[in-house]
């Protein structure tokens, strides 16, 4: 018999092998999972939860897809949240402090609480990229921000309303579209896709079944 563990989902309790994540223990315990779940092994940010052990006054926050269950854990699911998302023309923006002003304006109320960065389910630091967002520094936000998932946790817990991953994103729109250097092999590829030099390779490979497709992605070559 496997051991199980207590857990508490959306207020009920269930007995679940401990050696499940989270998301599959929602499964075990017959929840059909058709929102949150998105790629289902980490990371697409779709399975955002919050959860707390019993006798521990700390809230908690993960991916469901990768995080194990504890006994007597109470867990809520956080699928979406309701980031501001500005609409922008990406063209006619303009890599400089006043974009920010102008469309996040909420980030220049940042108290410095680092609710954001302690909760990060990927473990940013969101405070720092807010603070070069501030100052206009979008290469570094982007860098800093690379690993985003968009799952909104951390502005679930902003005082501020800060949509911290919406910020993120216009920060890494506008440095690969002004600031980041060109790649010349990449505009390349793309041309050669544009004049059909790869078309007779591709109706080969949609002829090919299911197994030697796997086969041939397996042992690809890969370009230094």
């Amino acid at each position: 018999m496997e051991n199980m563990v207590r857990v508490f989902l959306f207020g009920k309790k269930y007995e679940v092998p401990s050696n499940l994540t989270i998301m599959k223990a929602m499964e075990y315990a017959g929840y059909q999972l058709i929102r949150g779940c998105g790629c289902r092994n980490g990371f697409c940010g779709a399975c955002a939860t919050i959860y707390r052990v019993a006798g521990d006054r700390e809230l908690k926050v993960c991916l469901a897809c990768q995080t194990q269950v504890e006994d007597n854990m109470y867990v809520a699911t956080l699928p979406f949240f309701p980031l501001i998302k500005q609409v922008y023309d990406i063209e006619k923006v303009r890599p400089e402090q006043a974009v920010m002003m102008q469309l996040y304006p909420e980030i220049y109320s940042c108290i410095g609480c680092n609710a954001c960065t302690k909760s990060c389910t990927q473990g940013l630091n969101v405070m720092q990229y807010i603070a070069y967002a501030q100052r206009g520094d979008f290469e570094k936000c982007a860098e800093e921000s690379f690993d985003c998932v968009m799952c909104g946790v951390c502005s679930s817990r902003c005082p501020a309303g800060i949509s911290h991953p919406q910020v993120a994103m216009l920060a890494r729109r506008l440095n690969g579209k002004y600031l980041a250097p060109k790649s010349q092999h990449l505009e390349d590829r793309v041309q050669e896709i544009r004049n059909g030099d790869f078309n007779e390779l591709i109706e080969k490979l949609m002829g090919k079944p299911v197994s030697e497709l796997q086969e041939l992605y397996n042992n690809r070559d890969i370009e230094k």
